[in-house]
């Protein structure tokens, strides 16, 4: 049986109609298959999307890209406060959180690490260098960390940019990257996503 894991969406703007929808890439499926992992799409709801997991029993929870956060500009569509809240019940649980590009920028505002505007790492693609052997990745993102400080280390930068980062001392990392829109899959995004949350 594979291992269920968690993942939020983006909430798109009303239909004509005004009916509210969430958005999620559909190459998340192949990939996180290719990862050997289940997923269930979480809604922008707090105490649903907290209450589903629990119930549910997911093994972990990957927080997807997309939008900004609202501090930063971004949409006031419930995401940011139903990422924190599923942040602080899988800490408590002991559940693994990845964080995808925004994702990774909602745990780092969310361990008080400063965003800052980046410049040509939108649409693009740049080597990045850490504990892992250099390699190339996509890069979609406007805003990014300099530098982060305890209880998160760097595991990844491109220059002076931190492009992938874990905590000491929890099962919570993020990369900036979009593992899901490589048109090979990538051996190290798989073998990342099976030492977080398992699979097969």
């Amino acid at each position: 049986m594979r291992t269920a894991i968690g993942i939020t969406q983006r909430s798109l703007p009303p239909t004509e109609f005004g009916e509210r929808r969430y958005g999620l890439d559909s190459r998340w499926f192949s990939f996180l298959a290719a990862c050997g992992l289940t997923v269930v799409p979480l809604p922008n709801l707090a105490e649903v999307a907290v209450d589903h997991a629990r119930t549910l029993g997911l093994r972990g929870l990957v927080f997807s890209g997309g939008e900004d956060l609202v501090a930063y500009g971004g949409p006031a569509s419930g995401r940011d406060e139903t990422e924190r809240a599923l942040l602080g019940w899988a800490t408590s649980a002991g559940v693994p959180v990845l964080g995808i590009c925004r994702g990774a920028q909602l745990l780092l505002d969310a361990f008080d690490v400063p965003l800052e505007p980046v410049d040509g790492h939108v649409a693009t693609r740049h080597e990045i260098r850490g504990d892992a052997p250099a390699r190339t990745v996509n890069s979609y993102h406007r805003f990014a960390a300099r530098e982060v400080a305890d209880p998160l280390r760097a595991t990844a930068t491109c220059d002076d940019v931190v492009e992938a980062f874990e905590h000491r001392g929890a099962a919570v990392a993020g990369i900036m990257w979009h593992p899901e829109r490589e048109e090979t899959v990538a051996t190290e995004d798989v073998q990342l996503f099976q030492r977080m949350f398992g699979g097969t």
